[in-house]
């Protein structure tokens, strides 16, 4: 258990921590009924819980995901000596989350595990104001992660939008826990040990660092900049972050060497429709005049808009990494500036 709760809490790029339960074969709904019954559902559960039950199934002759679903929350009722309530697992919704089991029946073989986070783990809790098209906080600790920045050096992100980057940014460099100020689905189980928990938070609280480098942040519209700092307020980091609303033009770098590590927008759901050419090549104007040296990832969707930062810039973008934002396929651009 201590292992579940030091991953929901220090994880910044995971969406969810599962626990595995049981594995076994399963042919027919009276074998997955008995089998699923004897697992230890009384340590995870209480009767009458509210529970979700998540199903696939691949090349199996349990086919019916509904069916498997409904056959599982009998077996869970049984194994807690009573009956669970089958709900529906919407994030949005008001309330409590139930519990979320979920089943995975390949070639007749049935694996079972339980969230242990309850809502996904890039709910931090403190964006509660968000610009347009934000970056999630795990999408964000992961652009830092992946462009190699050593949380001692400078950073900047001149596209800053709700400040999910640098905030990040500021919790690695502290040494922050990025779950150390919300709830698990782990904390409503039978066994959850609060003595433990607290142990844990107060030893994550001793290893905070005290020195961490400048962080800089800024974006042209002011009312993102307001959002980005009421975020930062919340995340505990509010005095790490220096805040300015500019435009890229503007943008002074502090002292380097140091990290370019931005979300620009596409044209897709910010700025839709308008020619951002000119706002890439201006981007690049500033890297080349003001960043020499630096290193910089740049998370884009085409291209041919890195292309318009101009040909050193884009040279210098040796790495090339595919991911997803809020479902749009874009590239995460990563290299040193050779100026």
């Amino acid at each position: 258990m201590e292992t579940v709760y030091r991953l929901n809490l220090g994880l910044r790029t995971a969406s969810r921590v599962l626990l595995r339960l049981g594995e076994f074969h399963a042919a027919a709904f009276s074998e997955l009924h008995k089998r699923a019954r004897r697992l230890d559902w009384a340590r995870f559960l209480r009767p009458g819980q509210a529970v979700a039950v998540r199903v696939t199934c691949h090349q199996s002759r349990l086919y019916h995901s509904a069916a498997v679903g409904r056959e599982l929350a009998k077996a869970i009722g049984q194994g807690l000596g009573g009956e669970v309530s089958l709900q529906k697992f919407d994030p949005q919704a008001e309330g409590p989350l139930p519990a979320l089991v979920l089943a995975r029946l390949v070639d007749d073989q049935c694996t079972i595990s339980l969230d242990t986070s309850g809502e996904l783990l890039h709910r931090r809790g403190y964006r509660l104001a968000s610009a347009k098209a934000p970056l999630r906080e795990t999408l964000a600790a992961g652009l830092l992660l992946a462009s190699g920045w050593d949380g001692t050096s400078p950073l900047l992100d001149p596209f800053c939008g709700s400040g999910t980057i640098p905030i990040e940014a500021a919790l690695i460099a502290r040494g922050l826990p990025p779950g150390r100020s919300r709830r698990f689905a782990f904390m409503d189980w039978p066994d959850f040990d609060p003595a433990l928990w607290q142990s844990l938070l107060e030893q994550s609280a001793a290893a905070r660092r005290a020195e961490i480098p400048p962080i800089l942040a800024s974006d042209r519209d002011a009312g993102a900049i307001q959002m980005a700092q009421a975020n930062a307020a919340r995340a505990g980091v509010a005095g790490d972050i220096q805040f300015t609303c500019q435009a890229v033009s503007a943008v002074e770098p502090p002292p380097g060497p140091g990290w370019v590590v931005t979300n620009p927008p596409y044209g897709l759901r910010v700025s839709g429709g308008k020619d951002l050419r000119n706002l890439y090549a201006q981007f690049g104007k500033v890297l080349r005049l003001k960043c020499p040296g630096w290193h910089a990832a740049v998370l884009c969707s085409d291209p041919s808009l890195i292309a318009q930062m101009g040909h050193q810039a884009a040279a210098s973008f040796d790495t090339s990494l595919g991911l997803v934002n809020g479902g749009v396929p874009v590239r995460l651009a990563i290299g040193r500036l050779r100026f």
